[in-house]
């Protein structure tokens, strides 16, 4: 019997396909190609892995939110969490690439009542995430990530 693409496995191999496919088109091109997702801008986060040490890229669509960066760990509307939000929520320092410019950034978990403010703009811009958030039985978590001075 075939898997159907609604069921978890095959939705996250599917995920994980594309998105290391846009991480292949966006480093080859220098970040010149694949530097937008149905009409909205895409950063490149690489944050540490919880387990390995690692660092782990991945594509993600982006908003401006003042000086700050907002990310939506929707995960495709599963139940479980993106790992690059679990690997931020254990080591909130990573770095993120958008074109050619390149930032070290603070991540934290928006508050409720930021998340109440940003998410009316999100699902504006694209209505995906309010499917995703129907999809699953989780609270959509933002991220906000404010650049930092290297030392």
């Amino acid at each position: 019997m075939s898997r159907s693409l609604s069921e978890p496995r095959s939705r996250r191999r599917l995920i994980r396909s594309l998105s290391r496919l846009h991480l292949g088109l966006q480093r080859l091109s220098g970040g010149r190609l694949g530097g937008r997702v149905a009409g909205m801008p895409v950063l490149l986060l690489t944050t540490t892995g919880r387990r390995s040490g690692k660092p782990r890229t991945t594509p993600l669509t982006f908003f401006r939110s003042g000086s700050e960066l907002v990310i939506v760990a929707s995960n495709g509307g599963a139940d479980r969490e993106p790992d690059w939000s679990l690997n931020l929520r254990q080591r909130p320092v990573a770095r993120v690439q958008i074109g050619a410019e390149q930032l070290a950034v603070q991540a934290r978990e928006a508050s409720a009542d930021e998340r109440s403010r940003l998410w009316p703009t999100i699902t504006g811009t694209y209505a995906g995430y309010a499917r995703y958030e129907r999809r699953t039985t989780r609270t959509i978590p933002l991220f906000i990530l404010t650049p930092i001075r290297e030392a």
